[in-house]
């Protein structure tokens, strides 16, 4: 219906009757529409400022944290017993 409004093949009287929906109602859908169009169409600064910032030497510090401890606990459930056959 905005974009309707934002065409202007019909008046807001018009629109408002082949809708049900009061004038004023067009008019902000329409206001809407137009100040918010360029960041539903593509601004790439909104894109950027809504990905956060990755630091990859400390997701490579946890994977390295994580293999120690894998290993660890394998290497202690092998002794034990518990781990099965394949995985020894």
């Amino acid at each position: 219906m905005a974009l309707a409004a934002v065409k202007v093949e019909k008046t807001l009287a018009e629109l408002a009757q082949l809708y049900d929906v009061h004038p004023n109602q067009i008019t902000t859908w329409r206001t809407q529409l137009l100040e918010g169009a360029a960041g539903v169409f593509g601004s790439d600064s909104a894109t950027e400022a809504a990905e956060p910032a990755i630091d990859v030497k400390t997701l490579h510090a946890k994977i390295g944290e994580l293999t120690l401890v894998n290993d660890f606990l394998a290497g202690a459930l092998g002794k034990a017993g518990l781990l099965p056959s394949a995985k020894r």
